[in-house]
């Protein structure tokens, strides 16, 4: 411990990082630096600054981080249509590289020898902390609480501080009884109630979401333009990338699109039942889908379908700053380069439908070739029949061994 002279903290100014920050004080005796992140969580950051100052922290820093979020991590993920266990869209997830990455950079400008997290011993995100961290700055010293402390309960902690006299700002009114995570792309639910797998979540729950029964019964249309398989603009109007995501989480959650109840596979072996809201990760995987349909040729796409569920095990992991992931994704920029163009989409009661899709530049579409009708001998059906038999040939001889 006096190695350590001065530790970068991930703090939110809630009750577990404001312990956090006393503990490392007390039992460490460092001087604390917190860094906190806007995500695009929807909540004021700003107050963790007056908290850090009342703890006597010198060094805040305070970071909007929704553009790159959007543009260098959610956008270059989606372009791999990545799915999870074949449902998790990685909001969580996909936002710990950056995090991480800040945090490395702030200890190298100011000098600090550690960092700190409030992730438990259980979950995933202390490992996509400390793998980015140690894959960007490999003697870094990293101090995970939750693993060495004895505080073991929310009650603990607010005994804690209660004694060591830390400010806890208590929601007033109903508290969530929910663990709740949100960044630009997604908010999860953990904890209480969804800990048992048969209980159904309660409506009160969602804050993104009508559910689908209360939606619209009027279906709502969009546009959205595709570069390079990147959303750039919504009904023909330019967009940046965090605030495509905002459009879209607006639109699609008006119309009760984005729920997700999951019971997944964590990285350190248990099982965890979650529930998430995308509404804009839901319309933007159809959407890009669609695009590809249109441009991509047909073994890149599965190749891309292939390869998928081991990119997006690496994210869920915590493996995005690992070479095997870096260079998965250069493949992945590469195949997107074609992906030009619009798809048209009917928004309508929890479910998006894609009604129509368009490249002018890039389409691979040729109608016709693809025509019921006289295609003027654009295609030779005749040359089906050996086609057929060419790929027929090693199951009529196998049928044939099997006769005699």
């Amino acid at each position: 411990m006096s190695d350590i002279k001065k530790v970068v903290l991930a703090y939110s100014g809630g009750l577990d990082t404001s312990v956090i920050l006393k503990w490392l004080q007390d039992v460490y005796q460092c001087e604390v630096v917190t860094f906190t992140a806007d995500l695009g969580q929807r909540e004021e950051v700003e107050p963790a600054r007056a908290k850090a100052l009342a703890m006597g922290i010198k060094d805040i820093y305070i970071d909007d981080l929704r553009e790159e979020f959007a543009k260098d991590f959610v956008f270059p993920m989606f372009r791999a249509n990545t799915v999870y266990e074949g449902e998790y869209l990685l909001g969580t997830s996909i936002a710990r590289p950056l995090i991480a990455k800040r945090l490395i950079e702030i200890a190298n400008e100011t000098g600090a020898q550690a960092i700190s997290h409030g992730a438990t011993g259980k979950g995933n995100d202390q490992v996509r902390f400390e793998l980015g961290a140690y894959a960007l700055r490999p003697d870094i010293h990293i101090i995970a609480p939750w693993r060495e402390w004895d505080l073991t309960s929310r009650e603990t902690l607010l005994a804690y501080a209660e004694q060591h006299k830390i400010p806890v700002e208590m929601k007033q009114g109903k508290s969530s009884p929910y663990s709740m995570d949100a960044n630009l792309l997604h908010i999860s639910y953990e904890g209480r109630i969804l800990e048992n797998p048969w209980s159904e979540p309660e409506e009160e729950m969602w804050r993104w979401s009508v559910s689908p029964e209360n939606a619209p019964d009027k279906a709502t249309y969009l546009e959205l333009t595709y570069s390079q398989g990147d959303i750039v603009a919504i009904d023909d109007v330019a967009c940046s990338p965090a605030t495509v995501l905002e459009k879209l989480n607006e639109l699609a959650g008006a119309n009760g699109i984005g729920r997700l109840d999951l019971v997944e596979n964590r990285y350190v072996g248990m099982k965890s039942r979650g529930c998430y809201e995308t509404p804009a990760g839901t319309v933007m995987l159809k959407a890009h889908r669609a695009i590809e349909s249109l441009t991509l040729d047909r073994e890149v796409a599965h190749l891309k379908d292939e390869l998928m569920p081991r990119y997006a095990s690496l994210i869920y992991n915590g493996y995005w700053w690992s070479p095997e992931r870096e260079l998965l994704q250069q493949m992945i920029n590469a195949s997107q380069v074609h992906v030009n163009g619009k798809v048209r989409l009917k928004l309508y009661k929890g479910n998006v439908i894609v009604v129509g899709r368009e490249s002018a530049t890039d389409s691979l579409f040729d109608e016709s070739i693809a025509t019921f009708e006289d295609d003027g001998g654009a295609y030779n059906q005749k040359d089906a029949e050996g086609f057929i038999k060419l790929n027929a040939l090693r199951m009529r001889i196998a049928a044939k061994k099997q006769r005699k």
